[in-house]
């Protein structure tokens, strides 16, 4: 039997059909990839660009559309978008190479509390099954101290710089080990977030400056500035000076301009280092419709090796504490 082929117009037709469908799968990847190698994160795109590594993985599909339909130039720009995307995103998976440290472990956990509401039981129950040494916590409330001192914190944690406050402002460090030099810094952002920090006496290694941090999040245009600004305002790592470490909610991913920027002074992710950069940490966590994306981080001076990050589960939060166990260098 044989089957006659389309009419010429039919196939014209089809053919202006394909070529629309992949370079609308195709243009949007293309776009993305530019503004994120430029570090185009200004107005709406800083939100969209957290979501960079879904835009990585739609690439690949995109690729695959377009070979699939044997439209070479739209196959071109996907495979320029995939690798580029890809470049900065899969890494994130693969663990780096650490330095080689003699001192002791610290076992480091960082918690946005949501105003307080996180249930302040399983936070306890997370420092004392995971052994915890440092907590660092966000959004910081009265209530919240109240009920993880009745839960028995201060006896697990006896070393603490807290500012609670009622909302969102308070910040808390508490620690296994003496702190001295203590204090709150206070962002300029429109929350009014604040970092409670403080230097901590690690037994067999040299002192360890520990901040909480959390600078003001980007969730509208006109808060931008604010992100912008609380995030450069973040104490840069002291390579030829002390030890430091941030630990908390950025409101930024490495997929934004100022946090790879603050990076480039001598910090490292821990995540990113030991490949669980991907995790995400904050999104549907209380209800919120939102794909995961990774905002909680754990940076830590170049000189110290990162050797395990998880993220652990924490009901009454719509983030997801970081728990990072990291080997500082010998005194």
């Amino acid at each position: 039997m044989i089957v006659d082929a389309p009419p010429a117009p039919a196939r014209r037709r089809a053919d202006r059909i394909g070529a629309v469908l992949c370079w609308l799968a195709v243009a949007p990847t293309g776009a993305w990839a530019a503004a994120r190698l430029a570090g185009l994160d200004r107005g709406p795109l800083v939100q969209a660009l957290a979501f960079t590594p879904y835009v990585a993985g739609w690439s690949v599909l995109a690729l695959t559309l377009a070979l699939a339909l044997r439209r070479w130039w739209p196959a071109a720009v996907a495979a320029l978008a995939a690798a580029a995307l890809l470049g900065v995103v899969a890494p994130r998976a693969l663990a780096s190479p650490q330095p080689a440290t003699g001192g002791p472990t610290v076992r480091l956990l960082t918690a946005n509390l949501l105003a307080g509401s996180a249930d302040a039981r399983t936070l306890v129950e997370l420092v004392r099954r995971h052994r915890v040494d440092v907590l660092t916590v966000q959004e910081f409330t009265p209530d919240a101290q109240a009920a993880l001192e009745r839960l028995g914190l201060d006896r697990l944690l006896p070393h603490r710089q807290l500012n609670a406050q009622i909302g969102t402002p308070g910040s808390g460090l508490y620690s296994r080990w003496p702190i001295t030099d203590a204090g709150v810094r206070h962002n300029r952002g429109g929350w009014g977030f604040s970092q409670a920090y403080g230097t901590l006496a690690v037994p067999g290694a040299p002192p360890v400056r520990v901040e909480s941090a959390h600078p003001s999040a980007p969730y509208a245009l006109d808060q931008v500035g604010a992100w912008r600004a609380d995030l450069t305002a973040q104490p840069p790592a002291t390579p030829d000076g002390g030890l430091r470490i941030l630990a908390g909610d950025f409101n930024a991913t490495l997929d934004h301009g100022p946090l790879r920027a603050l990076l480039r002074t001598g910090y490292v992710d821990a995540a990113d280092a030991t490949g669980a950069g991907l995790t995400g940490t904050w999104g549907p966590y209380d209800g919120d419709l939102i794909p995961p994306v990774t905002i909680d981080h754990v940076l830590v001076d170049r000189r110290i090796a990162a050797q395990t990050v998880t993220v652990q589960d924490l009901p009454g939060t719509d983030h997801r504490p970081v728990l990072a166990t990291l080997r500082l260098p010998a005194a």
